[in-house]
């Protein structure tokens, strides 16, 4: 059964102190019957002594949100006198009742150690005290309004305790809640560095290794082959201006009032080819993606994803393995998305960690629940398998 809106929304601050107005002048009103109802008891104070009382009580519930330590020493201290003295004679204990039920939760919301605990016992008997010490006074024989002794000895008790569990049990849940979201938000947080970290990793490592790559070979023919050398500068600066793009969308991806620009995807990986094929590797690209595939439609994400790995790839062929021959064979299946790079370069030996290239490659293949393999080939050259799911699923 699903509940009303206006008992599931959440209040304002100015809804909170409108209610906790209203419930402390309910409190004024059900202690003051003590001061309407005691001539006919026979009178033992002022009116105004009662009235004063019962604005004492109701302040201390107002106030309870603000300061629920002070208050809730406050209201012990006014129930414990007022009942012992009989300012609010025994028939009339609803009052201080429900402000110690009232003050008591909002304190066990706060304080939920033991020291919270040992003070809402203390304060329980204190007030106990107070409604059974006039009972004592007279003998031991309750009159015929005052409760039972066995009530009056529990009665602190039981104003405080159901209101302190309660109120412990949702001070738990809104710590633990709490804690939810401050994890849930450190674990985003972390998410989003490490995506933003792969992205200018794949941008800067792609477009620097081309940029490295022709600017060497044109400073080598730079004397012999002007013409040569100047077409190295071209690609030096069509490349640069590419990476600039890249990372300036990449750097939007971080503002929420930019709009997005379309990911990376399938569409742009004739171009990525044709622009690793001047870093002296020839690189031949299949893309086998059938018509019912390409209507049902991809992910931009598994789109990126591939767009990425293969990128990666080739940045892998042109930096430890040119000059080389690729071939790069993506298959888009009803289920699945295949990617294989292959090539037939000769990679130097390396010693200590694996590189932040093959990470990143593994990351995202990981990220979309898929599997990912590297490493060299038997016939020679160096191998890269990473299979996607077409829907995007992720672990």
């Amino acid at each position: 059964m699903e509940l009303p809106p206006v008992l599931t929304r959440r209040f304002t601050p100015k809804g909170l102190y409108a209610l906790d107005a209203f419930v402390a002048i309910l409190v004024a009103v059900l202690c003051s019957t003590a001061a309407l109802a005691a001539p006919m008891h026979g009178p033992q104070e002022p009116t105004w002594v009662s009235m004063l009382v019962a604005v004492v009580f109701g302040l201390t519930v107002a106030l309870r949100r603000r300061w629920p330590y002070p208050m809730a020493l406050a209201v012990t201290i006014t129930s414990a006198v007022s009942l012992a003295t009989q300012i609010v004679p025994d028939f009339a204990g609803i009052g201080p009742g429900f402000a110690l039920a009232l003050v008591f939760y909002t304190f066990g919301t706060r304080a939920r150690d033991w020291k919270g605990l040992g003070t809402s016992i203390a304060c329980g008997a204190l007030v106990s005290a107070g409604m059974i010490g006039p009972i004592v006074a007279s003998g031991g024989s309750p009159s015929g309004d005052s409760p039972g002794r066995a009530f009056a000895a529990l009665f602190g008790f039981i104003a405080i305790a159901p209101a302190q569990t309660f109120g412990f049990a949702l001070g738990e849940r809104r710590a633990q809640a709490a804690e939810r979201n401050r994890q849930m938000l450190q674990r985003a947080a972390v998410e989003e560095r490490l995506r933003v970290a792969r992205e200018l990793h794949d941008v800067i490592a792609h477009t620097m290794t081309l940029i490295v790559v022709k600017a060497a070979i044109g400073n080598h023919v730079a004397e012999a082959s002007p013409a040569e050398a100047r077409d190295a500068l071209q690609v030096i600066e069509a490349t640069g201006r590419t990476a600039m793009l890249e990372v300036r969308r990449v750097l939007d991806m971080l503002r929420e009032d930019t709009p997005y620009a379309p990911t990376r995807g399938l569409r742009d990986l004739p171009a990525l080819v044709e622009l690793a094929s001047v870093g002296g590797v020839q690189v031949r690209l299949d893309v086998d993606r059938p018509e019912e595939a390409e209507a049902a439609g991809m992910p931009e994400s598994v789109e990126l994803a591939v767009y990425r790995i293969v990128q990666e790839a080739i940045t892998n062929v042109v930096k430890h393995a040119s000059p080389a021959r690729c071939h790069v064979s993506v298959v888009v299946g009803a289920d699945q998305v295949s990617i294989e790079v292959d090539d037939d370069g000769k990679r130097p030996t390396r010693t200590g960690s694996v590189g932040h290239g093959l990470i990143g490659m593994r990351e995202r293949v990981a990220l979309h629940g898929g599997t990912f393999s590297a490493g060299p080939r038997t016939e020679g050259g160096f191998s890269v398998r990473a299979l996607l799911p077409a829907a995007g699923g992720a672990t």
